[in-house]
């Protein structure tokens, strides 16, 4: 076990409960064959911008609503229809929901799917994270997307874990789930980056935020971390331990031994004037669901730009059993701003081509407005928007029928989504094979299941 102790001072306020001293423990971990120099080399490339093969997946949990969003039903009774209206966006014939304005003026960067079929109607993350169901899991476990791209792509900055995850963990825990390695192994699970609510009240500070538990404000105090851990690694070296550190540990020490992470994950970096366009996130856990932090959609193009190949985050909750319009009208035009932002920042910066954006959740809501002016579970039609990675944008891929019931035109499954993704990314769907814990061969996607032909 190594203990590092950081500059002596009053805190408060922890839970964790550490108050006089700052510590950090790493139960044997090391990272060697790297000299210091060549540690702040690497970090300081680490600040110059680059583009990469990315993907933010945005995670909304309870299901959102697809008729009041990008399939509004204006033919419809009123006790389908609902209270919101369509807008016309920038690209002719496309109209979307009225809460949406600023992705309808980026339509041509934007392609809504309104046909996602095949959800298995739990409350989870899990189809999301993975492109499969929870049953027939083969021995290990699915391995997430992030898994996945872990394995096959590794990192492109040592010290930045190409999976990261900005979920937060819910009291409905299945919402909070990003994911883990699957018959992979740990070693390409998510680095989860924050905490829940019984973690972090409040999360919108970067000091609230966690890495493996430990606060940033204690990572940032660089210079006795690194003179302990120089000095560490000296000794480990020539015992001859390094031969026995897994992978993983060696990069937990590599993130430990650079600020590039930690200052990926400090938004107030940016022009105030962008942070402002990403919009004002709310940083409460509100019943069983995650904060409404639309900063994190600008820390995760930060993450991505600083060398992550994945990045995961949830918002929100749209769980809408009652007050169905009353809640779109908050977290809707939220959702929109932080969104657009996101796609336009990373346009801006020559990254969207590079980088993969999907938005969506578990399932659907159910046509019929329930008494409590809510929709409830309705898993056999789902929606999602995706935009970046190169896709055919400006254009909308299915379509249901008149009450929103189900797809009739271009039904689109989550592993097509999955499938279109690594194909983004310059994965062979089909020249990828590995070998779950019992030996069976397992792929990208399911035999047969191909990327979305319109948008590639």
């Amino acid at each position: 076990m190594l203990t590092i102790y950081g500059r002596d001072r009053q805190r408060s306020g922890f839970c964790d409960g550490v108050n006089r001293r700052d510590f950090l423990k790493i139960g044997g971990l090391v990272m060697g064959g790297i000299s210091l120099p060549q540690l702040l080399a690497a970090e300081a490339k680490a600040g110059v911008t680059r583009s990469h093969k990315a993907i933010i997946n945005i995670f909304l949990p309870g299901g959102p609503p697809h008729q009041d969003m990008w399939d509004i039903k204006l033919d419809a009774p009123s006790e389908i229809r609902g209270e919101f209206q369509a807008i016309k966006t920038s690209v002719s014939g496309i109209e979307i929901g009225d809460q949406f304005p600023m992705i309808a003026g980026m339509m041509d960067k934007f392609v809504p799917i309104r046909s996602i079929v095949g959800a298995r109607g739990s409350h989870y993350a899990h189809e999301a994270m993975t492109g499969q169901g929870e049953n027939n899991a083969p021995a290990g476990g699915w391995p997430s997307m992030g898994a996945w791209v872990s394995h096959l792509q590794g990192p492109v900055n040592p010290t930045i874990p190409p999976h990261l995850s900005l979920m937060y963990k819910t009291s409905h825990q299945p919402w909070g789930d990003p994911g883990d390695g699957g018959f992979l192994g740990v070693k390409h699970a998510p680095f989860r980056l924050v905490g829940g609510k019984d973690d972090n009240r409040r999360v919108e500070s970067r000091e609230n935020m966690t890495l493996k538990d430990i606060t940033l404000d204690r990572l940032a105090d660089r210079e006795s971390l690194l003179h302990a851990i120089d000095g560490f690694r000296r000794e480990i070296d020539s015992s001859g331990a390094m031969d026995g550190l897994d992978a993983f540990t060696q990069q937990a020490m590599g993130i430990l031994t650079s600020s590039a992470l930690a200052e990926a994950l400090d938004y107030t970096k940016e022009d105030p004037k962008l942070v402002e366009r990403y919009g004002k996130g709310d940083p409460e856990f509100r019943a069983d669901g995650a904060p409404k932090m639309t900063e994190n959609f600008l820390i995760a193009r930060r993450l991505v730009e600083a060398g992550a190949r994945v990045v995961s985050l949830n918002f929100s909750r749209w769980d809408w059993h009652g007050d169905n319009f009353g809640r779109g009208r908050q977290d809707m035009p939220m959702l929109d701003r932080a969104l657009s932002a996101l796609v336009e920042d990373l346009d801006n910066r020559g990254m969207l081509r590079d980088v993969s954006i999907v938005c969506w959740g578990e399932f659907g809501r159910t046509p019929k407005i329930n008494g409590n002016a809510g929709r409830d579970h309705w898993p056999r039609v789902s929606c999602a928007i995706m935009a970046g990675g190169g896709i055919r944008a400006g254009q909308v891929i299915g379509a249901t029928n008149r009450l929103g019931e189900y797809a009739t035109d271009r039904p689109v499954t989550f592993q097509e989504v999955f499938a279109t993704l690594y194909q983004n990314l310059g994965l062979n769907l089909r020249a990828v094979r590995e070998f779950d814990l019992r030996g069976r061969p397992q792929y990208l996607v399911d035999e047969g299941v191909k990327p979305i032909s319109e948008l590639v």
